[in-house]
Formats: structure tokens, sequence, C-alpha cells
């Protein structure tokens, strides 16, 4: 998936800026104060006249009002857009018995089943009726079964189950 498309499914609205991810930021009729910015290990940006900006675990709206408010002091009604153009900082995991094992970006709405394509498949040795999700949720570990025969086989659907930040998903 192209960084464009990968962009174009992030959902403004819930999703949280991270470290590494790529934002444009647009000032409407303010050249100087439209930007590409990547967003720092710190999690922080570094915009013209605010500086250091906290954008880490912040929506692109939040973000958006944040650098209105700055922008204040310098221009009368500033109108500010935020997009996030290349999603970095959100991730899940692949283990075990696939093609392709290891770290993918997240996107929005990816299902368990996108998720074994995007990983090429499964080998010939992969226990498809034992597949394992580990979730963090709350500071917790929560662990799912996953029988991808019976979702494939149109039998259970609703283990194909959306992936979350985070996430691991192991095929024994």
């Amino acid at each position: 998936m192209s960084e464009e498309a990968a962009a174009a499914e992030i959902d403004s609205d819930s999703y949280k800026i991270g470290s590494g991810d790529v934002l444009e930021i647009t000032t409407w009729k303010e050249a100087d104060f439209s930007k590409t910015l990547s967003v720092r290990i710190d999690g922080k940006i570094t915009f013209p006249l605010l500086d250091d900006i906290k954008a880490g675990g912040l929506t692109t709206l939040q973000l958006k009002k944040q650098i209105e408010d700055g922008l204040k002091d310098y221009i009368e009604a500033p109108v500010v857009t935020v997009t996030v153009k290349g999603s970095q900082s959100q991730k899940f995991y692949i283990l075990g018995e696939v093609s392709k094992t290891g770290e993918y970006n997240l996107v929005k709405n990816l299902t368990i089943l996108q998720a074994f394509a995007l990983a090429g498949g499964f080998t010939e040795w992969a226990s498809k009726k034992e597949i394992i999700l580990i979730r963090h949720e709350n500071g917790k570990e929560k662990v799912m079964r996953i029988n991808y025969k019976n979702i494939a086989r149109g039998r259970d659907f609703s283990q194909n189950i959306q992936i979350q930040a985070n996430d691991t998903i192991i095929v024994p």
C-alpha cells in the first residue's frame, strides 16, 4: 500500500499521532506556516514561531487546535489543517508459520485475514486452527484464540477481528 493510500485510511478523529509519523500542516493563506514535518522520538515537532510542540498522543484535531491557538498571536484567525501523511508509529507483529514474519504498519480497519495476506499467507506447517492474538488492554495482556479455518469456511466471521496497535499474532 502506498503512503498516500495508507494516509487516506487513517481516521483523524481517533488516530493518535506518534513518533515517526509524517504530518502535513497547512495554514490557509500562510505558506510560511505550512510544513511537512516528522514527529521526533520525543513526540514533538518544531513549528515556526511556536518552537517545540507536543504532537505525540494527540489526534490531528487536537494538534490543529493547539497550533491555531499558538498562531493567534501572529496571524488573525488562523485556519490550520493537520493531515497524517505517513503513519510509522502504530505497528502490529506477526510471528511463526507465515511467509513474512515481522513488524507491519497498522492501517485503519485492518482485519486478521488482511494481516495474513500482508504476511504472504501461511507456510505448509502452519497450525491454522490454533492462532494466538496477544493484545494489551488497560495494562493487561489479553490472549485470543483464532481458528483461521472457521473464518475462511464462513463458519465464524466474528473471529475476523480488527487489528489494533501493538497486537502480536502468533501462528504456531
